[in-house]
């Protein structure tokens, strides 16, 4: 009885949450990361040099760690459906507003702007989800608003790619008009958001009662102190190992992912002398196979509730095949190679937030989170402008290249570490 219930309740989450809230992850991928495609335009528009569109990819990241702790704060005084809609409605005017740039000052201070307006969406949405998802189905539950993240490229890449060719009807440049046309569904989410989302399993009316007292019972998250009561342990993540691993682990999940994100279409575009509305379909096809590799990865280590091992085995695979796709260059191998790389890079973080909401206890979960983002926002903020310092100062891929394929070994190391000590602990993980 009680596996037919969790069932049932899973399958409620994820059609009414999960789903709904993979919207808001998409859409904000898109509006992250089609600044990529906007260079192959916009850097000879404004005159903008590697290093300096490289900064302007990066620093949005720079919002979103000045905005880690105090969207949380916000998050648990208003609750997750006032604190989604007035983020998403900020993030959205902020995207729009870069299609009137003049200058790499105004990219910057507007990417700077939506890192902000955005920074708590990740902390809040694993904090929220992790109120409604049962042990054994919390890597699913919680990877499906960051596939979203991938599908977001296989849409976005070739939809950013056709608005940077088409003629458009407002006559301005096509990287402007994409900019406008991407940012304007994160406005009316923001609409949706303030009227559909319930702040707690408590306030669902699609779960009846016993469905409400079963994820009470059953879920670590939801076991946490209510709002107002007494914050004892709230920092514990600061003070363990345990919680700078998983940081660790994330910073390098991130680092890769944007790298990738960032400069893939320069790489593909350099390359192959394809147009954009070409490029975006070349692009489109690792983020596809990453999509689809990380919800397989993902159910696979709910099956067998191991978790750092799905971690570290498509990190070494993806830097590598990252690496071989560079130096067989253009063609069907390097081409596979590129896919490959791509969607082993891509579905690192099926299994991730997994670990965190086991490791860390219900007290020290929220902060946990927010320190998890903001270590992972730094790999944001960084990689990106060293891969165009690297690409400036060589004249070529292969130095950014190596940087990748770097931190991925590094993450395969964090990831036997951690698994190393947790498996006398907790069991398997």
């Amino acid at each position: 009885m009680s596996d037919h219930l969790e069932q049932r309740i899973g399958r409620k989450v994820v059609q009414r949450l999960v789903l709904p809230g993979a919207l808001f992850t998409l859409i904000g991928a898109i509006d992250r990361t089609n600044v990529g495609f906007a260079a192959l335009q916009m850097n000879t528009d404004l005159g903008l040099s590697g290093t300096q569109y490289g900064f302007g990819a990066g620093v949005l990241f720079v919002g979103y760690v000045l905005a880690k702790y105090p969207s949380v704060l916000l998050y648990e005084k208003i609750g997750f459906r006032r604190w989604l809609a007035v983020i998403t409605f900020a993030w959205g005017i902020a995207a729009c507003s870069l299609a009137a740039i003049d200058n790499h000052l105004e990219l910057y201070l507007l990417r700077v702007l939506i890192g902000f307006a955005e920074g708590g969406l990740s902390s809040g949405m694993m904090l929220y989800l992790a109120h409604w998802a049962p042990e054994r189905y919390r890597a699913t539950i919680l990877a499906l608003p960051i596939m979203s993240i991938n599908v977001a490229q296989v849409i976005g890449a070739p939809v950013s790619g056709w608005l940077l060719d088409v003629q458009n009807p407002l006559g301005i440049a096509g990287w402007r008009f994409m900019f406008l046309v991407e940012a304007l569904p994160a406005v009316a989410l923001a609409i949706f958001a303030w009227f559909y989302y319930p702040d707690r399993p408590a306030q669902a009316r699609w779960l009846n009662d016993e469905e409400r007292g079963w994820l009470a019972a059953n879920v670590h998250a939801e076991s946490r102190a209510a709002p107002g009561a007494s914050r004892e342990g709230r920092w514990d993540a600061l003070k363990s190992a345990d919680g700078w691993l998983c940081s660790l682990i994330w910073f390098c999940i991130l680092a890769s992912n944007y790298g990738v994100m960032f400069w893939l279409p320069t790489i593909v575009k350099g390359m192959s002398g394809l147009t954009a509305t070409q490029t975006g379909f070349i692009v489109a096809l690792p983020n596809l196979a990453s999509a689809i590799g990380l919800l397989l990865n993902a159910r696979h280590s709910d099956k067998t509730g191991e978790r750092f091992l799905h971690i570290a085995i498509p990190a070494m695979v993806g830097g590598l095949g990252l690496l071989a796709a560079y130096l067989l260059g253009a063609g069907l191998p390097g081409l596979a190679m590129l896919v490959l790389g791509g969607a082993c890079t891509g579905c690192t973080v099926a299994a991730f937030w997994a670990i965190p909401t086991k490791m860390l206890s219900p007290q020290a979960m929220a902060m946990g989170v927010v320190m998890i983002n903001m270590l992972g926002s730094f790999a944001g903020a960084t990689v990106p402008p060293l891969m165009g310092f690297l690409k400036e100062s060589t004249g070529s891929f292969l130095p950014p290249t190596l940087l990748l394929t770097g931190i991925a070994v590094i993450n395969v190391a964090l990831c036997l570490v951690t698994r190393a000590r947790m498996r006398g602990k907790v069991g398997p993980a």
